[in-house]
């Protein structure tokens, strides 16, 4: 009974480090590694595995985290309107999924594709407002360009790998045992 109630938070702090090392990995070539979108992945997978409990609060801090530690992404306005976003595609993706009757496939698209839609609405309107209190011009076309267009190679990554991790997860015993 303890390691089951150890289980969550110690898959949430998992995530949380590889959401720190896996940009990384993508970094060494900045003009792809912010289009790959690599803290997206360990916050949308805490969702599905530890829920929205475990995986907002994991959303909001990591961008944030990140730019007092390594400098990036820039504090403000980013790493602040990348905090609503991740932290909204934690909550929506892993609500969804949480109240789906069927842990299957179809679920986890259906939970990953609303909560993109809504995560990158969330961020857009928060950059303008941070964007329009600092009295910064804008264009909303390059504001729009930039966080949607620009991060459709990260969101195909996303629709490819995270479905096939939880997929997997779920056939395994942990996976199982965490429905029941």
């Amino acid at each position: 009974m303890k390691s089951e109630n150890l289980k969550k938070p110690a898959l949430s702090a998992m995530f949380l480090a590889l959401g720190f090392v896996l940009p990384f990995f993508t970094g060494q070539i900045p003009q792809i590694g912010s289009m790959l979108l690599p803290m997206h992945i360990p916050v949308f997978l805490c969702a599905f595995i530890c829920g929205p409990q475990y995986s907002t609060p994991i959303g909001f801090v990591l961008p944030i985290a990140r730019s007092f530690v390594f400098g990036v992404p820039v504090l403000y306005p980013e790493a602040i309107s990348i905090a609503f976003e991740m932290s909204v595609y934690a909550l929506v993706s892993g609500l969804l999924y949480k109240k789906s009757k069927s842990h299957n496939i179809s679920s986890v698209y259906l939970s990953l594709f609303t909560a993109m839609f809504f995560g990158r609405v969330v961020r857009i309107l928060v950059q303008l407002i941070l964007l329009d209190i600092s009295q910064t011009p804008f264009a909303v076309g390059a504001l729009f360009t930039g966080i949607v267009i620009r991060g459709i190679p990260g969101i195909i990554l996303q629709l490819l790998i995270i479905p096939a991790v939880i997929v997997i997860y779920n056939k395994t015993d942990f996976g199982i045992r965490k429905r029941q």
